[in-house]
């Protein structure tokens, strides 16, 4: 992070960080609270190490932190990560079929485990899939991997379907309350208007507003080529995590806290990953190689997938193979991936 970014930064949060010096003491400043608490997002150095860095107490130091995280979310959360309108879903689209040519794509939706030291008395509540304690970071990502809706905070032990379904993004998905564009025809196709759908993996169901790939048995070259065409738009939401992990390395390893003050860090992570993607431009892309109104769509979050998913899908499917939907390499692609 620059100078000047720093600088950005520190103003909107300044009047929160200022605290009123006493005959006893003098308050720690703005500048030096909030470099303290990148430096530990940053780094991932434990409380202990920054008190010989910093020469402040470790107790003083975990307040300054949970205190600069939360100040973050809430004074940056509207300004990096606002609720997204129409327009905002179109300019999303626009730039997965540039990026992916994947059309009609407003996100890529997965989950991240965020390792944390075992709460007491959690039982296995936190215990993952993956044998260690953890809670999860779910996450719809755009093609230029910033974090456009994130649920933080769900159990490890937690599905990721689950996860979404019982989220506001999932809730407000299924009411129609996500301000969608109007369903529109895919580019250069004739046939019939295909809705703004999410892309994501195997571990969420298929929906109308949800796209998952075919299942891996009895796949045609149809079938391969949407499930390919699918991963090339999915994979934004790993090179996000990617980056972000990568940026803040307090993710590196397990988080020293309650659930409550990593779910604080975690927020802090996403506001700060958005901000310095608007303001730290990359040298180089950051591109991994390659050779709402939907009124009377039904969905189905458990079990079997809904008759109007299974359709958008075949949808996509019948699209990417139709000359104005196919890629001069997928063929090559897919045939050099078969089994």
């Amino acid at each position: 992070m620059s100078v000047a970014t720093f600088d950005i930064l520190l103003a909107p949060l300044r009047s929160g960080l200022t605290f009123q010096d006493t005959t006893m003491r003098r308050s720690i400043s703005p500048e030096e609270r909030l470099l303290l608490t990148l430096r530990f997002l940053a780094t991932g150095n434990s409380f202990a190490s920054l008190h010989y860095e910093y020469l402040l107490g470790i107790s003083t130091i975990s307040g300054i932190v949970c205190h600069t995280c939360q100040l973050i979310w809430q004074r940056l959360r509207e300004a990096v990560m606002p609720t997204p309108t129409a327009d905002d879903w179109l300019r999303i689209a626009d730039g997965f079929y540039q990026s992916s040519q994947f059309p009609n794509c407003i996100g890529a939706l997965d989950g991240k485990h965020i390792r944390v030291k075992k709460p007491p008395h959690s039982g296995s509540q936190y215990f993952n899939f993956k044998q260690y304690f953890s809670i999860v970071l779910l996450a719809l990502v755009d093609s230029n991997y910033r974090f456009i809706i994130v649920d933080i905070g769900a159990y490890g032990s937690t599905a990721d379907a689950r996860i979404f379904c019982s989220s506001r993004m999932g809730e407000r998905l299924r009411a129609n309350q996500l301000a969608l564009p109007e369903p529109r025809r895919l580019p250069g196709s004739s046939a019939s208007a295909a809705p703004f759908v999410i892309v994501a993996d195997e571990g969420f169901a298929l929906s109308p507003h949800v796209m998952r790939a075919f299942p891996r048995r009895d796949l045609d070259d149809r079938k391969r080529i949407f499930n390919y065409r699918l991963s090339r738009a999915c994979r934004y939401v790993e090179c996000a995590f990617g980056i972000l992990s990568n940026k803040w390395r307090v993710f590196m390893s397990s988080l020293q806290m309650s659930p409550q003050n990593a779910t604080l860090v975690i927020q802090a992570c996403v506001i700060l990953h958005n901000f310095t993607r608007i303001h730290d431009v990359p040298s180089e892309p950051e591109v991994a190689p390659f050779p709402t109104t939907s009124v009377g769509l039904d969905h189905n979050p458990q079990g079997r997938p809904g008759s109007a998913g299974l359709a958008v899908r075949e949808l996509f499917a019948d699209y990417f193979i139709s000359p104005e939907g196919a890629l001069s390499w997928q063929l090559n692609s897919i045939r050099g991936t078969r089994r």
